[in-house]
């Protein structure tokens, strides 16, 4: 008799084969059986009818802190995802000095948008080395399995203090062998690989631009090493790509000397909406010649979330706004901003903010479009504020004002920061196929009050297998098999990813005619009190990780087999 047995399913086992009917047997945590299972299972699953895949392994989080205080690493987990990768763009929580916590949440909260009181509540910080930081998660239980990476930022201010966080300081010989050296260290321990930001964009909550910025070259090529010293390990690093040269002689130098696997994170910018296949063709000349170097795609546009109850909206930054309303709990706001008085008030304001970042978003009524239920993530042009203003024959600053009412203030609306220059998704969809890519930034855990993107997983299927209806699909075999297999090899996981004898047994059980997304909702579940963005689905009848069910109608079982991955993992079978 076999632990579990799912029955009848058409099996999408993630090597990128056409989907068969197939039962699933699985025993101590492992496949044991694909194809015609005789033998009955203490526990039994009717997945007749439905999709059975292998669990989700996103490669691109931030839940360093929440890992401390969710043993369900939520939303991940809700979107069918049995193995996350944290650590990622070079900010993490070890190792630190007793004297450094704050400055670590400070470059967390400022990076990653995670409020800095849930930071502080959260995070116990009983740990000063990164493998004390693998020990402590480890102790703790957990739904789904957990890959760290040692983060840049973090190492280097532990190894030259203040100095790591000056950009006129170049750290010395000695302190590149002992950044190496810690990094070695924590490789041995089970780290995943070594992260770096190279983006003027990453600043922590004061403002300031994190350490790594301007790190030298020499620097990065000295701790790569470690990578070459283990035998092993994946790397990842974030760049403005402002002079292709001189970063793909970083890259390279980077593969060149961990002799191991680099990700870039790539998206197309509205500012230069072709510099992505600029950035492609130099990743694919360089894997040409041998260098192991993939670019971390989206699933969808990269967007901001506005909204009365998100950290950004169009009329955030006018003057009554903040100085009368923005304290207030959400329904006596809402009851206020129906005030005609006050709607007049707010939007002559509104004329005024066009200064920086928040000014530019409340100025672009043609890059808003109301999400809906279900949410849309690939409007029409005409379904815009302005578009729709303009139909309906009123001002935009009018229509945007209104819309953040409706739903009692719980409206959401889509402002695309990459990936929609084109006004579609035509251009995901061409790096979705094209070589020398791979699913990535989700930053699940990240940008807790303005974007919700840990449910690309969910997306990938539902979107680009059988929604998308303003071009072409993407075949849901290829899309299993990316965001499984696939990323899981890129960081060394060859445990896991395909349904096959042998294999970690992760697994969904998808009814993919039910799978949807539901809109995105503000929930105060943090440490503290604090705020995130949240999105659930519906469709995933069971989630099996090692072969337990941690997940049965979107609900959680109660059941903890997660586990810290120590290192990369060899092919079971």
């Amino acid at each position: 008799m076999h632990d579990l047995v799912i029955r009848g399913g058409q099996v999408i086992d993630g090597t990128g084969t056409p989907a068969r009917r197939a039962d699933i047997a699985i025993d101590n945590g492992i496949i044991t059986e694909v194809g015609d299972v005789k033998a009955s299972g203490r526990e039994e699953i009717d997945a007749a009818g439905a999709l059975v895949a292998p669990g989700f392994v996103d490669i691109h989080t931030h839940y360093d802190g929440q890992v401390i205080w969710d043993p369900d690493i939520s939303p991940s987990s809700w979107h069918g995802v049995t193995t996350i990768v944290m650590g990622n763009c070079g900010v993490g929580f070890a190792p630190v000095r007793p004297d450094r916590h704050d400055f670590l949440i400070s470059v967390m909260e400022g990076v990653e948008d995670i409020p800095g009181a849930a930071l502080s509540e959260g995070v116990t910080f009983d740990w000063e080395t990164f493998p004390e930081y693998l020990d402590a998660v480890e102790a703790l239980p957990h739904s789904i399995d957990i890959g760290a990476q040692m983060p840049h930022s973090a190492l280097r201010v532990y190894v030259m203090g203040d100095r790591g966080r000056d950009h006129d300081e170049v750290a010395t010989d000695e302190e590149i062998a002992e950044m190496r050296r810690l990094t070695r260290e924590a490789l041995d321990a089970g780290a995943l690989g070594f992260t770096t930001s190279r983006t003027i964009n990453h600043r922590d909550r004061d403002g300031n631009q994190i350490p790594t910025l301007t790190s030298a070259p020499a620097e990065l090529w000295g701790i790569s090493q470690a990578l070459t010293d283990h035998a092993a390990g994946h790397m990842e690093i974030v760049s403005d790509f402002r002079d292709l040269d001189v970063e793909f002689e970083i890259f390279e130098g980077m593969t060149e000397a961990a002799g191991s696997r680099l990700s870039v994170l790539l998206s197309q910018d509205d500012r230069a909406p072709e510099k992505w296949r600029e950035v492609l063709d130099r990743i694919n000349n360089a894997r040409a010649d041998g260098q192991d170097i993939t670019a971390q795609i989206a699933a969808r546009p990269i967007t901001l979330l506005l909204g009365l109850q998100s950290s950004m909206h169009p009329f955030i930054t006018c003057p009554t706004y903040r100085r009368e309303l923005a304290d207030l709990d959400l329904d006596e706001r809402v009851e206020r901003m129906r005030d005609p008085e006050m709607r007049a008030t707010l939007i002559a304001e509104h004329a005024d903010r066009t200064r920086g970042m928040s000014g530019m978003i409340a100025q672009s009524f043609h890059k808003m479009f109301p999400l809906g239920d279900p949410p849309d993530y690939e409007p029409q042009p005409e379904t815009s504020v302005l578009g729709r203003s303009l139909e309906a024959g009123v001002e935009a600053v009018e229509l945007a004002y209104d819309t953040l009412l409706s739903r009692d203030g719980k409206e959401l609306m889509l402002f695309p920061l990459a990936n929609f220059a084109d006004g579609n998704h035509d251009a995901l969809r061409e790096m979705n196929l094209a070589e020398g890519t791979l699913p990535g930034l989700s930053d699940g855990g990240a940008h807790c009050g303005v974007i919700c993107d840990a449910s690309f997983p969910t997306y990938m299927l539902t979107h680009w297998a059988r929604d998308r209806d303003r071009g072409e699909r993407l075949p849901l075999e290829y899309l299993v098999q990316r965001q499984c297999r696939d990323t899981a090899r890129q960081v060394g996981l060859e445990d896991r990813g395909t349904l096959e004898r042998g294999m970690i047994a992760d697994v969904n059980v998808i009814d993919f005619d039910r799978l949807k997304l539901r809109p995105p909702e503000m929930v105060h579940d943090l440490p503290a009190g604090g705020r995130r963005l949240v999105q659930r689905a519906d469709g995933y009848i069971a989630t099996i990780k090692s072969g337990e069910v941690i997940f049965r109608e979107g609900e959680a079982t109660g059941l903890h087999p997660g586990q810290l991955l120590r290192g990369p993992r060899s092919a079971a079978h």
